[in-house]
């Protein structure tokens, strides 16, 4: 089998906007896939991306949370089908964020697609939820960990509270995986900290990338979107063959744009072989006993 080939990836901090129709939307993701033409073969928006639509669409005079998540809802089949032909147009692959979607018997999930250049495409779901997405957005965990087939090799999809978990992970990665992207969208820098460390952390115990990337800026005309921080990055294991803080990639905190790394399969297969230490390999596989108390002597 020939070893999959360097993958040139770009993620990018998504400055939320204001656009008037979904048509508004795709002319605005086409112009920012426009500007990464030639750098990168899979691009890579964080989650939520798209819910700047829901006061658009909402139509209603001030911010209303509840409106524009219903909107966001109402509209889902149309946004999917934007981003799909804007990958088209594009030529590349597309993770265009996420998506409020309504699944089996009502419920509201948090679903990613991954989209090819031809347009197909395949989906992973969020499956653990935040308290306001739980509490105030109403959504559902979704279908578990999938992994994704490409030309770069098998790939895995954490969107933002999944990768703060190594489960989620971790399955992703026992059936090959070396890349996991991690979608974000945190209102706080202690959020975006709660994800690096998070992602930081999978990088490490599976001695594999993973790539972070979040919306950024302030938006008061949203209710659902009002603020947003964060930084895109890419972290490996920090080990033989990576950077001394494992940090492979990074841009500027709370400044849109793009980010762009060439990340080669063959540092994951080197450094679990060859590495100072082998996280990926020595992964519990027996569950830890009870804890019980020491006795002192």
């Amino acid at each position: 089998m020939t070893p999959p080939r360097p993958l040139r990836l770009g993620l990018l901090a998504w400055p939320v906007g204001q656009p008037a129709s979904v048509a508004a939307f795709g002319t605005r993701l086409d112009g920012w896939l426009d500007q990464a033409r030639g750098q990168a073969d899979l691009c890579v928006l964080p989650e939520y991306a798209c819910v700047e639509l829901g006061a658009a669409l909402a139509a209603t005079t001030a911010p209303d949370e509840a409106a524009e998540l219903a909107a966001m809802v109402a509209h889902a089949e149309a946004i999917l089908a934007a981003m799909r032909q804007a990958a088209m147009r594009a030529g590349v692959w597309l993770l265009p964020g996420t998506l409020l979607m309504r699944a089996a018997g009502g419920r509201i999930i948090n679903r990613a697609p991954l989209i090819a250049p031809d347009g197909r495409m395949a989906f992973q779901d969020k499956t653990a939820m935040t308290r306001f997405e739980a509490e105030r957005w109403g959504v559902s965990s979704g279908a578990g960990p999938a992994v994704f087939d490409t030309p770069w090799g098998r790939i895995g999809i954490s969107i933002c509270y999944d990768i703060e978990f190594p489960k989620h992970a971790r399955s992703q990665v026992e059936q090959g995986a070396w890349l996991v992207l991690a979608p974000s969208c945190t209102d706080s820098l202690q959020g975006y900290a709660r994800v690096r460390v998070g992602a930081a952390a999978r990088a490490l115990e599976n001695q594999c990338f993973v790539a972070v990337t979040p919306t950024v800026g302030a938006a008061p005309w949203s209710a659902a979107l009002d603020e947003n921080h964060g930084q895109p990055a890419i972290f490996g294991p920090p080990d033989r063959g990576f950077p001394e803080d494992g940090v492979v990639a990074a841009g500027a905190m709370d400044q849109p744009g793009w980010l762009f790394a060439t990340l080669d399969p063959a540092l994951v297969a080197e450094v679990r072989a060859n590495g100072a230490v082998r996280n990926h390999r020595d992964w519990p596989r027996r569950p830890v006993p009870t804890p019980k108390p020491a006795a002192f002597t």
